[in-house]
């Protein structure tokens, strides 16, 4: 299987002739030298990310919306068609999980960052941060009461409840429907080219979020912390090959897949984001060959409860701070921190600051103090930055799967010649 277009998403950026990823990633190279050599003028750049952030924000919603219930649109007339796909969906979403939640346990058994690190509080723990799951507000929060607020909000998992409930009813209801639908396709069309105008500007964003990272930071604290970030990014490369494996197997060329998505993966890392990628990601996949039908379904989705760079980093983390409070980690520790992992990755899919609420989460059930999250917190951002790309990359790899095994015969009417080819 290979993807049958060669089209891209932003390629020129400000710059023509060379491509958008490679002006990020030479962005970042700016950015990182500034951050060293000029600090004072690094820490004052921060508002050129910010406000690239805040740009991509405001598409998010209106496109996650239309997409998604056009998606639903589409396969409503077969709701064992999409019943299918979510089934595999959420099976795939928990295997690959459970996977990563294993790995940073085993890696922290080999490597044991935490030995002869002497640490220390180096950041603050958000107010009022959640301890628990209330799993009966969870399921409630889930329907929204005011959609308008909600979406005000910027709150993905309601509005894709709405999304997807609005989107089987458009399919019921016939011609009637149709207008809505065409509106809807507008809406997410301008939001495309909006997204394409905001991405032009990535390579400076991109600079002033590294300036302000390097100055900031400090690298006394990342020499501290180097051992638990490099033993992270160990284990981000591994499931990095583990997806190119699964590239390889079901027919396509591990390198070049991966080139096709390097600008989402390119502004995950740099802005520690997913959000942010999601426009770019999701016309990327749909340019290479994937339906709108399964992108709009799929990525939106994955992007609220597919997070496996961060079940890394919540499994590894929780272990490395066992061991730098001198608490060895038995059997019955480790199947409480694999579990306790897997429920709540999922748990918080719609709560803010999602990782330290599991984090917390985690480390109430083995009897930890949460005020341990404070050690971790003046480093987050450089591995936030890792798993964040590995986030928006394992999407990549569940929309290629999910298509292959799980839409078979799913096609977009308007989009008859952009195919996977087997």
């Amino acid at each position: 299987m290979e993807f049958s277009s060669e089209k891209s998403f932003g390629t020129h950026g400000f710059f023509k002739g060379i491509p958008l990823w490679a002006q990020i990633f030479i962005g970042m190279a700016v950015g990182c030298l500034i951050g060293y050599l000029w600090p004072v003028l690094g820490a004052k750049l921060q508002p050129l990310g910010t406000a690239f952030i805040k740009a991509i924000k405001m598409i998010v919603m209106p496109l996650v919306f239309s997409a998604v219930t056009l998606g639903i649109y589409k396969m409503g007339s077969d709701v064992k068609q999409l019943g299918r796909l979510g089934l595999m969906a959420f099976i795939w979403f928990y295997l690959a999980t459970g996977i990563c939640i294993a790995l940073g346990i085993s890696l922290n058994a080999i490597f044991h960052p935490a030995a002869g690190v002497a640490l220390a509080k180096t950041g603050s723990i958000p107010a009022n941060l959640a301890t628990s799951i209330n799993w009966a507000n969870f399921f409630l929060d889930i329907i929204p009461d005011n959609i308008v607020n909600i979406v005000a909000q910027q709150k993905i998992i309601p509005t894709l409840f709405f999304a997807i409930c609005f989107g089987l009813c458009l399919a019921n209801i016939g011609e009637k429907g149709k207008p809505v639908v065409k509106v809807l396709e507008g809406i997410m069309e301008a939001m495309f080219k909006l997204t394409q105008g905001v991405v032009a500007t990535a390579p400076f964003a991109v600079a002033g979020i590294m300036a302000w990272v390097f100055a900031t930071v400090g690298w006394k604290l990342i020499w501290a912390m180097a051992k638990l970030i490099g033993t992270l990014y160990v284990g981000l490369g591994v499931i990095v090959v583990g997806f190119w494996i699964i590239v390889a197997f079901m027919g396509m060329k591990p390198i070049e897949t991966t080139k096709k998505v390097a600008e989402p993966l390119l502004l995950a890392f740099s802005t520690a984001s997913s959000e942010v990628t999601l426009p770019v990601h999701m016309k990327i996949l749909e340019a290479t060959g994937i339906p709108n039908k399964v992108v709009s379904f799929v990525l939106p989705l994955g992007y609220s409860f597919n997070l496996d760079g961060a079940a890394l980093y919540q499994s590894l983390a929780v272990c490395f701070l066992a061991e730098a409070y001198g608490i060895p980690l038995d059997a019955a520790s480790i199947v409480t921190i694999l579990v306790t992992t897997l429920i709540a990755n999922k748990g918080t899919a719609n709560v803010p600051a999602a990782s330290l609420v599991v984090l917390a989460v985690i480390l109430t059930a083995i009897g930890l103090p949460v005020e341990a999250i404070a050690i971790l917190a003046g480093v987050d951002r450089l591995m936030d930055m890792g798993r964040t790309t590995v986030n928006v990359f394992g999407n990549t790899i569940a929309a290629l799967l999910l298509y292959k095994y799980g839409g078979k015969g799913i096609t977009d009417d308007t989009d008859t010649d952009m195919t996977i080819g087997a």
